[in-house]
């Protein structure tokens, strides 16, 4: 069942605010360039799980974790300030997977489309008819 919509304007709120955090105040070496995907906040307004992307192998993603794990407690002070709620959400910081499947999927489609047949024919397209006007 549905708990309605004030989780999900919550989270897009913490997500423009969070941004806007990280951008202006945060001046931790160990974030690098991040984006914040979405916010899932939990039915009570509880807790937050905060999606992410960043540039950068392995290495570069764990210093990124670890980084946003040391900031999180300023953030949420800092969001208290900025936000009309009782009660900040405890923010949890999670690397979204989401981005780097769907990398992987247009990855394997264009491979497919490279060794697809040159004269086929799309399946959506029509047989010609002969015209017996002539």
């Amino acid at each position: 069942m549905s708990q309605g919509s004030r989780p999900d304007r919550v989270g897009d709120q913490l997500r423009a605010e969070l941004s806007e955090l990280l951008m202006r105040e945060v001046h931790d070496p160990g974030i690098g360039f991040i984006t914040l995907t979405r916010v899932q906040v939990s039915p009570d307004l509880q807790q937050a799980r905060v999606f992410y992307t960043t540039l950068g192998d392995e290495t570069a993603r764990r210093n990124t974790a670890r980084a946003l794990g040391r900031v999180a407690p300023f953030l949420r002070r800092r969001l208290g300030g900025r936000l009309r709620l009782r009660r900040i959400p405890e923010l949890r910081f999670t690397f979204d997977e989401s981005i780097g499947h769907q990398d992987r999927i247009e990855q394997i489609i264009r491979e497919l489309h490279e060794h697809e047949p040159a004269d086929a024919v799309p399946p959506d397209a029509a047989p010609e008819t002969p015209d017996d006007d002539a």
